[in-house]
């Protein structure tokens, strides 16, 4: 590359942006470039013979005079002022009147301090990491440059150029190779076997540019690669200035992606949600950013259309197809998986990172049956599983009714697990007690451990015979409403063979709910949901309806409507989980099935907007064929109940109240309540009402997370009332994290809670 005296040219101008776009700006000093593209030959800069700038042919202020060190010497441009000012010659040397001054401005106490963090002496005796990423080329001698950079072979200074450019295309192929395998795993190890960790921004913007132009699938995919990579892979400020670049490009990239502004700010949005970028990050960008400029509206977008939304983290999250993809097969691996590595490695906290990282807290017993059989299986490992257990018990990660259910559904399996394990029944009564002795286990709360007769054995006569009592049963209830009287029935008539039974009865409520009006239907939801059968159960009860479907539909034309509607209710009263729809959909291959349609459209309920609210009155709510309560009528009652328990009202009667509500994703409302009452009050009575809901599982660890964090929200408007509002808050805090209410990494901050 040829350089006229004084000039740029256009090729030293590119790698001059190109490695500007290489250094880590973490580690960069701040460099001023100043690249004119005006000849230092014009007329109107007349220069002396020696090509120094002088108008007047003397020598210029960059050229060597008289007794000044000669050329190469690193004083050469250095200049004494007797003034008490800034003691560096003007322009550090390189120039005077009528030239432009060097290149580089770069202040040489930011290289030559060997206490500077970025100081590196390993490379060369004189060169810093503040310079790295910058390729200029100082073989022409009046190409004015830093001394520094003067020093450096020529080789070496282009060389992180050329990294970079061989980065770019490796990132290029490492995205496509992922888009076609899904395969996380071995795109962070292809990522870390590039060993250049200081260009992974620019992996960041390359995926999610790649992503933006295509398919939902892809956008999804991308969103997990981001978050699986992140920290452990990516560090966060790589991914901060991968985001930044986006926005900055935001202008180039809706030429060919018409619908930038749109899924630019749901990626960014998205980033947020999964804790990649702080809320920071769109206030910073918006000063930043000149007022005409796409990215403007992308921020604009993404902070108004989609985190100010209500639930907005569901709907984020669940926009691209995410958060229904696992299937219950999938979650059971990953099971096997952390508890296979745990037991090699002890290493707990690592197994609990694992754990709440499968983002599956309602599926918590699978977990600790599979680790309950894993102990029973190997013997030796019994003492460190079993420490698991006390450990994710004792932080909250798993609450007390998955640990008893997980229990349960030992108990309830001790027979099959007999076949392959000598003395099962004996080595489970063994790690109950351990486990109640240890106080992370309420063994009064679990079954007896006695031979039970296995499923299927009940007899058809039997069967026949309990279904006409149900029968019976139900259609009392649907004329006296006494939801009390149907579980003191059931209680005498299903003993021994309770799980059968109790698919038959779900089976016969919602068979005779779905033959009559509004009312009938949802008195049958409402009963459902009070009667707390075990989850298992009530899947077996839907399996049970979808395949006898075809014979109820030549009563009930809309059967499908119907059962849609019932299943996706009794995913919002917290009868199933989300992931038992996977569960039941595997009974159900044919794409054409009813099965499949029951699914589908129960689906699609689930993830339209506030479809919480909306499916609970589907059918009038609370049992009647009046609307629903709007939400001031509920924060009155919830008002009321709590007045009446303070007055002297008794614990169960509260908890039966907050039942009756129906409304099991309004129970933060709950919470935050009670906790302003307590911080108000002092009433330690209260406390112990959240503790009942808890312990019995009415208010789950979510919407105990959801409720404080509301506390803190409104710490400030409290305040005013109790000038000690944020000092109580925080002593609760810490008592409902020793209680297991809240997670761990719930914490309080200035601008509300943040989660890990």
């Amino acid at each position: 590359m040829e350089y006229s005296d004084g000039f740029v040219s256009k090729e030293h101008r590119e790698l001059a942006r190109s490695a500007s776009e290489s250094a880590d700006p973490l580690s960069v000093s701040p460099l001023q470039i100043s690249i004119h593209t005006k000849s230092a030959k014009s007329p109107n800069s007349p220069r002396s013979p020696n090509g120094t700038g002088s108008s007047r042919g003397r020598p210029g202020k960059g050229s060597p005079s008289k007794g000044s060190p000669g050329k190469g010497s690193p004083l050469k441009c250095e200049r004494h002022s007797h003034s008490p000012k800034y003691g560096h010659p003007k322009k550090g040397g390189s120039g005077g009147k009528g030239t432009w001054g060097g290149l580089l401005e770069v202040d040489d106490s930011h290289c030559l301090d060997p206490n500077d963090p970025n100081f590196d002496s390993s490379e060369h005796p004189k060169r810093c990491k503040a310079l790295e990423g910058y390729s200029f080329a100082a073989s022409n001698k009046n190409c004015r440059l830093c001394p520094l950079l003067q020093e450096c072979d020529h080789t070496t200074v282009r060389k992180s150029t050329t990294d970079f450019l061989e980065f770019k295309k490796k990132a290029t192929i490492v995205v496509e190779e992922y888009f076609a395998t899904d395969d996380i795993v071995s795109t962070a190890n292809e990522l870390r076997e590039l060993e250049m960790s200081g260009y992974h921004y620019y992996f960041v913007k390359k995926l999610v540019s790649m992503a933006m132009d295509r398919d939902n699938k892809e956008k999804e995919m991308a969103a997990v690669l981001l978050s699986a990579l992140y920290a452990d892979i990516i560090d966060p400020p790589q991914v901060y200035r991968g985001f930044c670049k986006l926005v900055e490009s935001a202008d180039d990239l809706i030429v060919d992606i018409p619908d930038t502004v749109d899924v630019l700010a749901l990626f960014i949005a998205r980033a947020v949600v999964d804790d990649m970028l702080p809320p920071a990050f769109l206030k910073k960008q918006m000063a930043a950013l000149p007022e005409d400029s796409k990215g403007v509206d992308v921020i604009k977008r993404a902070e108004k259309g989609y985190l100010a939304a209500p639930h907005h983290a569901e709907i984020i999250e669940r926009r691209w197809g995410g958060g229904m993809q696992k299937t219950v097969e999938d979650v059971k691996a990953k099971i096997d998986n952390l508890l296979q590595e745990y037991v090699v490695s002890g290493d707990k906290k690592e197994a609990c990172r694992c754990i709440k990282d499968l983002k599956v807290p309602f599926f918590h017993h699978e977990i600790v049956k599979r680790t309950l059989i894993m102990a029973m299986e190997r013997k030796q490992a019994e003492g460190r599983l079993l420490d698991l257990l006390k450990e994710a018990s004792e932080e909250g990660l798993i609450n007390s009714s998955q640990t008893t259910k997980g229990f349960g559904r030992m108990i309830d399996s001790v027979d099959d697990l007999s076949l392959d394990i000598p003395n099962a029944s004996r080595i489970l009564q063994s790690l109950i007690s351990k486990a109640a002795s240890e106080g992370w286990l309420c063994a009064s709360s679990l079954k007896s451990l006695v031979p039970t007769p296995r499923k299927g054995s009940l007899q058809d006569d039997s069967a026949k015979t309990f279904k006409l009592k149900a029968q019976s049963i139900i259609q009392e209830y649907f004329l006296s409403g006494d939801i009390s009287e149907v579980g003191n029935c059931l209680g005498s008539e299903n003993n021994a063979f309770s799980a059968e039974l109790n698919a038959i009865f779900i089976k016969r409520l919602i068979t005779l709910a779905m033959d009559r009006k509004k009312r009938e239907k949802e008195m049958a939801s409402v009963l459902l949901s009070s009667l707390c059968f075990p989850s298992d159960d009530v899947v077996i009860g839907f399996i049970m309806l979808i395949e006898s479907a075809d014979d109820t539909a030549l009563d009930n034309p809309v059967v499908v409507e119907d059962l849609a509607m019932f299943l996706a209710r009794a995913v919002v009263d917290e009868v199933l989980a989300p992931q038992h729809l996977e569960e039941i959909g595997t009974q159900f291959s044919g794409a054409e099935s009813i099965g499949r349609k029951v699914l589908q459209m129960a689906k699609s309920s689930l993830k339209a907007r506030l479809s919480g609210e909306r499916i609970l009155r589907c059918w009038g709510g609370g049992g009647t064929s009046s609307p629903g309560w709007d939400i001031e009528d509920v924060k009155d009652k919830v008002g009321r109940l709590l007045e009446e328990f303070e007055s002297g009202g008794d614990i169960g009667e509260a908890c039966r109240c907050i039942k009756e509500l129906s409304m099991p994703f309004f129970h933060h409302e709950v919470v935050k309540k009670t906790l302003v009452a307590i911080i108000e009050k002092k009433n330690e009575k209260l406390w112990g009402l959240l503790d009942q809901c808890f312990s019995s599982g009415l208010i789950t660890t979510y919407q105990m997370m959801k409720g404080f964090g509301r506390v803190a929200e409104s710490l400030e408007d409290l305040a005013l009332d109790v000038p000690d509002a944020e000092k109580q808050f925080t002593h609760y805090v810490d008592r409902a994290k020793l209680a297991g209410w809240l997670d761990s990494s719930f914490c309080l901050s200035k601008s509300g809670p943040a989660r890990a």
